[in-house]
């Protein structure tokens, strides 16, 4: 190996080892920062030359199968690799900035799924999640931010049914994150004509029980997504939206109506990842602690469900009602309370 390829590894294992979730490649002026994000933080852990730093990047494209050519305009690509026994998913994203191209790398460890009492901060939220697997049908969403754990959380729950094999699940995502051979994972690829809308439809002629849906993007896939969910299937979904209640308006924008909201939705999970206060560091974990490095962050849910969850659809509707749920914000108090968390924990 030449040292582009030896140091490109090593930054790799390094950003394996430390769970980072992005590598950040970002040319300067005068060089080039190779960055690591871990938690919320990034950390510049390198500085290079700005000649090496665009082989550097020219060197990742290579391996995505990406144009090395163009450095004018963004590009996607992604690949798998094998690290230290573990297979690791990039997905890599370029950018030209008036210096050179920037390159990030969003990490997906291929490894084990972990319960979902081992990801929520609270174990109460995690039973009443998993509750909601005795139903045969209806519609689960969860909410959230980019990197807040959507998927992860989505896993958890597919892997408790996996393990019975008495479902057949399937699922379409863009991209497929986490391989399972259990599992139908069907990729979104645009130019093969497999969209949401397209591949959604697709699988309903093929007999599933479970479907996870990695975005409801329009108003296609959310109505393909209610009437799946309506006819005697499981269906798990990620939507954008601040909080639990915003996840209803964004139906009604996409044309959805008020039945079938009502008729449909089990539940709404506002979700985010939450840094835990580390008993050695006696704050928030350090980047460099590595005390901690298995269980840095959890999960926290805002949960509508049940009669909380009719309420707010009145209450969306224009209706004047009243009734209590834990928000996001009373749950990151509680988790400060409880000593969990720090005072300037964020939403």
């Amino acid at each position: 190996m030449n040292g582009i390829e030896i140091f490109a590894n090593t930054i790799l294992k390094e950003a394996c080892r430390v769970q980072a979730s992005d590598l950040h490649i970002v040319p300067r002026k005068k060089d080039v920062a190779v960055q690591l994000r871990i938690g919320k933080d990034l950390m510049t852990k390198h500085c290079i030359e700005k000649e090496f730093g665009g082989k550097l990047v020219s060197h990742f494209k290579f391996l995505a199968s990406m144009d090395i050519g163009e450095r004018r305009k963004p590009q996607n690509g992604s690949l798998y690799l094998q690290m230290d026994g573990q297979e690791v998913y990039l997905r890599l994203s370029t950018l030209p900035t008036v210096y050179q191209e920037s390159l990030v790398i969003r990490l997906h460890l291929q490894a084990s799924i972990q319960p979902l009492s081992h990801l929520s901060l609270f174990p109460s939220t995690a039973k009443k999640l998993l509750a909601f697997l005795h139903y045969s049908h209806g519609l689960l969403v969860f909410t959230g931010p980019t990197g807040s754990g959507k998927t992860t959380t989505m896993y958890a729950l597919l892997e408790v049914i996996r393990k019975k094999k008495t479902r057949r699940i399937v699922t379409l995502e863009d991209p497929v994150e986490k391989r399972n051979d259990d599992v139908l994972q069907i990729q979104i690829n645009e130019k093969a004509g497999i969209t949401y809308e397209a591949g959604l439809k697709a699988i309903l002629r093929h007999d599933p029980d479970i479907i996870l849906v990695g975005e409801i993007r329009d108003e296609e896939t959310a109505k393909i997504a209610i009437r799946a969910s309506l006819t005697g299937h499981l269906v798990m979904t990620t939507l954008h939206t601040s909080d639990a209640k915003g996840a209803i308006l964004r139906f009604m924008d996409f044309g959805i109506t008020r039945q079938e909201i009502e008729q449909s939705l089990l539940a709404i999970a506002a979700q985010r990842l939450v840094e835990l206060k580390c008993p050695f560091c006696q704050r928030k974990c350090s980047i460099l602690c590595k005390s901690m490095r298995e269980v840095r962050q959890a999960s926290i849910y805002e949960l509508l469900y049940g009669y909380e969850l009719k309420q707010a659809i009145k209450e969306a509707n224009g209706e004047c009602v009243t009734y209590k749920h834990e928000t996001l914000e009373s749950l990151i108090r509680k988790g400060y309370a409880l000593g969990f968390l720090e005072e300037d924990v964020y939403v």
